[in-house]
């Protein structure tokens, strides 16, 4: 059985039927809910996914919210584009004079052959019209090209977007290449050094992450992500048996990455499962850091944050280190609020009483943002402990003040309202976790049928005392 682990035979296909069963687990379904399970995907995503490997043509419902026929059969043929330009790219990687330059560097930062055709890898050819000229003759319009971001609109006409740089093709979750990533071989030549696809009908960079499609059935059956920040990370861990981890494709970490792998983790269990964050050692990767923990508080999982001291990423480590490196880097991953508080406390001294008392005020606030009161409660005692304060009644009276006095962190404008004292308490609307309980409080009076489990919610539950109230 796919979905659990097994020494007997319990699976059972019914063709008869059309029905899949295991009396192991007790799963069972058809066709759609086993690729909803195996893959990770919504009903729609199966569907469509299926559809696709068929060749059957689905009919959409007009209306908000839905498809049209019509946009249906633009993706489908930007779909289409996209895996012919993979395979013409992956053709000149291994088998052109051309692509040695490519083939170097990758054998440099010790990924050979095997390792670049198990990612998809390409090489996109010096010239203004290779693959411009390759798709036309597939019949692909220029207008699909550029509307799908594979080539750039010039006066004289379309061109090819990627030009004499390695590629690596972004997938969708359910296989389907949707945007490329690339990365210039030629310093001296103009534009960036990485260069992504833009925004495309079949490419949305804020919720799409590399790597998915090979790690997804991994990260589901361990319970366990591992974040990196670039491409070579992806395939460095894969190849040192890290094989849940993925990356963003050229934005930060946020909301709707929280979803994905959120739905990837959940999966038939109730545990959250645990995610863990790996980031450069430099200031960038501080930065990354800070943002990962702001969206700490949507996570259902434990989430952690590995950085490697002497500022080494996945893929320096697999070149210089070797693959148990990788391994030891994921394994010495602290709690993500352990590393936040510490990266506060970190930046005094702690010698004299003044310097541990603004230790605390500093990092209070970070420990006040806990939602759940007994971590909340664990971490502050923690925070006395690091400090070397030796009062946690103290340390935890000044981190339900700062509860009371709201998160600090300069999202956006604050609109008071009453608190449970009756003062003013902070009501950051910026704040994604505040947005998410105004919707859930709308949805209940607003409509009732829609929100059945509200009742499950539970007073702690909620961030803002309006809200709790």
């Amino acid at each position: 059985c796919p979905f659990h682990d097994e020494k007997s035979p319990s699976f059972n296909v019914t063709p008869s039927k059309n029905l899949f069963y295991c009396f192991g687990c007790q799963e069972g379904g058809d066709v759609i809910r086993f690729v909803q399970q195996i893959d990770s995907l919504s009903f729609t995503e199966a569907v469509e996914s299926l559809a696709r490997q068929s060749g059957i043509q689905l009919r959409y419902e007009s209306g908000e919210g839905r498809s049209t026929r019509r946009d249906e059969n633009k993706r489908q043929r930007l779909l289409e584009a996209h895996k012919a330009a993979a395979e013409f790219y992956a053709q000149h990687l291994f088998r052109s004079a051309e692509g040695v330059v490519a083939r170097r560097f990758l054998d440099d930062r010790g990924f050979v052959g095997a390792h670049a055709e198990r990612f998809g890898l390409g090489y996109a050819p010096p010239g203004w019209e290779n693959l411009v000229g390759h798709l036309r003759g597939k019949g692909f319009t220029d207008r699909e090209l550029v509307e799908g971001g594979l080539a750039s609109q010039g006066r004289r006409g379309a061109y090819d977007r990627f030009r004499n740089r390695v590629l690596w093709p972004i997938r969708e979750v359910t296989g389907e290449v949707v945007g490329f990533g690339a990365r210039k071989l030629n310093p001296d030549e103009d534009g960036p050094k990485y260069l992504n696809s833009p925004e495309s009908p079949v490419f949305h960079k804020g919720r799409i992450l590399y790597g998915l499609d090979l790690a997804k059935r991994q990260i589901s059956r361990e319970g366990k992500a591992i974040v990196v920040e670039g491409y070579t990370d992806v395939m460095a861990c894969h190849l040192a048996g890290e094989d849940t981890a993925v990356a963003t494709c050229g934005t930060s970490f946020g909301e709707d990455h929280v979803k994905i792998l959120r739905r990837m983790l959940l999966g038939r269990s109730n545990q959250g499962g645990k995610v863990v964050f790996t980031f450069d050692g430099d200031k960038a990767g501080q930065k990354a850091a800070a943002r990962a923990f702001s969206e700490e508080h949507a996570f259902s999982s434990e989430t952690y944050v590995a950085i490697q001291p002497d500022g080494l990423d996945p893929g320096d480590l697999w070149l210089e280190q070797g693959a148990q490196s990788i391994t030891d880097l994921v394994d010495s991953a602290m709690p993500m609020y352990e590393f936040k508080i510490k990266d506060v406390v970190d930046n005094y001294d702690l010698d004299t009483p003044e310097s541990r008392m603004a230790a605390l005020e500093a990092a209070a606030p970070v420990v006040a943002s806990i939602r759940d009161e007994g971590v909340r409660k664990g971490w502050g005692k923690n925070l006395d402990r690091w400090i070397g304060l030796m009062d946690e009644n103290y340390v935890l009276q000044r981190v339900n003040q700062h509860m009371r006095r709201g998160p600090a962190r300069g999202r956006g404008p604050v609109r008071p309202g009453p608190g449970p004292d009756g003062g003013a308490a902070p009501y950051d609307l910026n704040d994604p976790s505040v947005q998410r309980e105004r919707q859930a409080l709308k949805l209940a009076l607003k409509y009732p049928n829609l929100a059945q489990d509200f009742d499950r919610f539970v007073e702690e539950d909620f961030t803002v005392p309006q809200h709790r109230e």
